[in-house]
């Protein structure tokens, strides 16, 4: 159900530090081109801080802790009807094998379940138009105990 590269396995393994990062900022946070350019971008300043980027997302229907620049791409080019995916949807989406974006409760909480204790977002969101009419909080703040969070700012 989990699925990983082999630089984030191996990081894993030895302890290394990684850093999970959203990826709904790619599938329906930015336009189209700015997206990917700022995924890199955050992919980048990891490893040039001597940690092991993690994008979290769903891809065809398996929870992955790091993804390949083709499916970067793929996440970044909008499939069809790309899946916004939270903790509430991880049933349907691996159950229907199709890919989409992790939310920032979404990869806090993969993040907490497989041990890496810092993660990025490009941003965070919680305040909603319709928040009069919520009848519920938003899934992010159901988290126990979720690893640390920076927001990414463009800069």
């Amino acid at each position: 159900m989990l699925d990983s590269p082999p630089e984030v396995r191996q990081a894993r393994a030895t302890g290394a530090p990684i850093v999970a990062l959203e990826s709904t900022v790619i599938t329906h946070g930015l336009p189209q081109g700015e997206n990917l350019k700022l995924a890199r971008a955050m992919e980048k300043t990891v490893s040039e801080n001597g940690a092991i980027p993690a994008t979290v997302a769903v891809i065809d229907g398996r929870i992955r802790l790091g993804i390949t620049n083709e499916e970067l791409e793929a996440l970044a080019v909008h499939p069809p009807n790309p899946r916004k995916v939270s903790i509430r949807d991880f049933g349907y989406t691996l159950s229907k094998g199709i890919s989409g974006g992790t939310t920032v409760a979404a990869t806090a909480f993969v993040a907490h379940k497989q041990g890496v204790r810092v993660f990025a977002t490009g941003g965070i969101g919680g305040v909603h138009r319709q928040a009069p009419h919520l009848t519920s909080p938003p899934t992010s703040t159901r988290l126990p105990k979720p690893p640390r969070c920076w927001s990414f700012v463009p800069a």
